[in-house]
This record gives structure tokens, sequence and C-alpha cells, in this order.
């Protein structure tokens, strides 16, 4: 199984032929310049965690040049077919599907969620996925909350993919945390250095991991992490 980072919070896991790809940010983000174009990407499914632009992206002309199936919760699926979009999953906080590739859990996320224009986008989640014999927790964009303990117990998660950039999110100490309640194998950063207002010093942020007991594996944009 292969985990691709695109920039900001845009991930692709590949495994068994399937492709699952969140949060496609793509054409508008400063890390995918030169790295990777959205009319490169094929994947088989799409995830959402929230409504935002920055996560929105190239949602749509992805969904309905590759055919993907849009999975988010049913604000964002409804949005989604109103612009077009045919095959979707809708799901919400809370639940669980079970994929030809794996079972899916759809979380909180302590945030917001909106369209670029003003349309209300549902509740902000995350994913707990279950695929192979490995469980990865997108938490999508959230600061620290005490569900998270219980999301620890019930789950053997493997790779945590957590938002280390501040101001719109948690910061480095409130993922330590997060990562105190999960308990994850391995974690991989992401929601940073794309903006300004969320511009971080990597160096202070792994040193902080390192302080709470856990290693962070940033990735450049393109660069992939075997699982």
């Amino acid at each position: 199984m292969k985990l691709t980072f695109f920039g900001h919070s845009a991930f692709q896991i590949e495994s068994n032929g399937t492709t699952l790809l969140f949060d496609p940010f793509i054409s508008d983000n400063p890390h995918t310049e030169g790295v990777v174009t959205a009319d490169d990407l094929e994947p088989d499914y799409l995830f959402l965690t929230h409504a935002h632009a920055d996560h929105w992206g190239d949602t749509v002309s992805i969904a309905k040049r590759t055919g993907a199936q849009l999975v988010a919760n049913f604000e964002i699926v409804t949005y989604a077919q109103e612009q077009g979009v045919e095959n979707v999953q809708p799901m919400n906080t809370g639940g669980g599907w079970d994929f030809p590739f794996g079972r899916v859990f759809q979380t909180y996320a302590r945030h917001s969620s909106s369209f670029p224009d003003g349309t209300y986008g549902g509740n902000p989640n995350g994913y707990i996925v279950h695929i192979e014999d490995k469980c990865i927790y997108n938490l999508g964009d959230t600061s620290p909350f005490a569900e998270m303990a219980w999301y620890g117990e019930e789950h053997d998660i493997d790779l945590a993919l957590m938002p280390v950039g501040d101001c719109f999110t948690m910061d480095a100490a409130g993922a330590v945390r997060a990562a105190d309640m999960l308990t994850p194998r391995q974690i991989v950063p992401m929601h940073y250095d794309t903006f300004p207002f969320i511009e971080i010093d990597m160096d202070e942020c792994k040193q902080t991991f390192k302080r709470g007991g856990f290693s962070l594996k940033p990735l450049a944009p393109g660069e992939s992490l075997e699982l």
C-alpha cells in the first residue's frame, strides 16, 4: 500500500488496484506546481472532509472526468450532485460504510465548513479507513476533542494524518495531545506552509512531537510512504 502527499491536505492511497484521493485541492495549491495536475489523477474514490475551498478544490472536475465515487457528508454530496456529479456515497458523523476495499468510519472534526459561494457544508469530518490490514485516520481540519480517546480504543491506528499549521487548526502541541489519545504508530503532518497564516517551523514541530513521545514523518509534495 502506498500513501502519496500532494501538499496541504491532499493525499492519495493506492492499494490492490484501488485509489483513494482525499481533499483534492490541486489546481490552486502552491505545493503541486511541477508535481501533479488534477488531470494526472485517476482515483476510484474521492473523500471530502469538508467544503472549504482548500479541500473542495478540483472535486467536481475529477469526479466528472473519472467517474470516481464521491464520499462525503450529506450536504457536500447534495451540493456536488447539483454540480453534475452522479456517483456519490453520502455519510454522516459517527456512521460507517463497507466499501469493496474495506470499511470506513466518518468521524467528527472540530472546525467549520462552507463552500466558496457561502453554501453551508454540513459538519466537518475526518475518516478512519480500514484497508487491507491497515488502519489510517485522516483527522481532517480539527483541534483535539475528547472523543479521540474512543477512536484510539476502538481502532488500532497504523497511520494518522494530522493538521499542525495552527491558526485554523490545532498546532503541534494540540496534535501531540490528539496523538496521546489516538496512539498511532506513525504520524504524517498536513495543513501547514500553504499560506502565510499557517507557515510553521517544521524542525520545532518535530521537536514538539519528540518531547511528547512521538515521531513525525513530514512528506514533501509528491513524496510517497509505503505502508
